[in-house]
């Protein structure tokens, strides 16, 4: 395998294009704005300039990474040439299978089509191909540079051979696998988002404040990241999303979102990606956000 397409050129898709490129893979990313492109292009070099400046990397390794990416506006020209496709657009259920069902009809006939998606279910994501044994998920974790677990999604008719090679690459790129089958959150967002939607009650039913629960877990609970702040990281938004395909898929209350991040969400506040959630992110700070007025 030689040439990968990544579509979306979001934080999750620049990522995923910057490692395959840097582990001599052909990128070619896509995306139907020129101008995400261009920036796209931009984070992942400030990234490898990050990288150089630690000596992780050399000035060489840079150019050569950034060489083996190309830029596509159009999905058919983007993919003509690819071995494995893999899906990093927004979590959108609607806009993930239109994109499936182009990726079957531009792909080549051997080419593996993967998603990253946090929740969706990968069965239904291949029920939208002619190819479903050849439909799998990768769900990457962010920063994708520096996070080195990839979950493996089987759909129901994934094939073995496609497991495999999937898992075979992920380890090429230096991320380490994890398995996981195709339910509501797999394994990583149905044990998480509880977790995060728990801690936001918290906050809602002033148990605690925003530092305080996040002290809780990060001190008591040996995490390196407070569920309030991951969250923001994560996208209140996403969150969200990812509580509702829990809900919808289980159909038990435990599941149901706080009214807290319902709020924060439609009044914007949607963590790093919109300045303010949880903390304020101006400027590449943090400071403690007053959440009494969504309470």
């Amino acid at each position: 395998m030689q040439h990968i397409s990544v579509i979306g050129s979001g934080t999750m898709g620049n990522g995923i294009a910057h490692v395959f490129a840097q582990n001599g893979y052909k990128v070619s990313l896509i995306d139907i704005n020129q101008v995400a492109l261009d920036n796209a292009l931009a984070t992942i070099a400030k990234n490898l300039d990050r990288m150089v400046a630690k000596e992780k990397i050399t000035e060489e390794d840079k150019t050569s990474t950034l060489a083996n990416i190309s830029t596509h506006t159009d999905i058919a020209d983007g993919v003509k040439s690819a071995e494995l496709v893999v899906e990093a657009a927004t979590e959108n259920k609607d806009l993930k299978f239109k994109i499936f069902r182009d990726m079957d009809t531009y792909a080549p006939a051997g080419c593996i089509l993967a998603s990253n998606t946090s929740s969706i279910s990968i069965t239904e994501l291949a029920a939208q191909t002619t190819r479903a044994d050849k439909v799998i998920g990768m769900h990457f974790m962010n920063p994708v540079p520096v996070m080195l677990l990839v979950e493996i999604i089987n759909g129901y008719n994934t094939s073995k051979e496609v497991t495999a090679t999937i898992e075979d690459l992920s380890k090429k790129i230096g991320k380490v696998p994890a398995m996981a089958n195709d339910y509501p959150g797999f394994i990583a967002n149905r044990i998480l988002m509880p977790m995060i939607n728990e801690a936001i009650w918290t906050l809602h039913e002033g148990v605690g404040e925003v530092t305080e629960i996040d002290t809780v877990m990060k001190l008591g609970m040996a995490h390196s990241m407070g569920p309030l702040q991951l969250a923001d990281f994560i996208g209140l938004d996403v969150c969200l999303a990812i509580l509702h395909v829990l809900h919808d898929g289980f159909g038990n209350p435990k599941y149901a979102p706080c009214p807290l991040l319902v709020n924060m969400v439609n009044a914007g506040k949607k963590g790093v990606k919109s300045g303010e959630g949880f903390y304020s992110w101006t400027h590449g700070t943090k400071d403690l956000v007053v959440s009494a007025s969504f309470s």
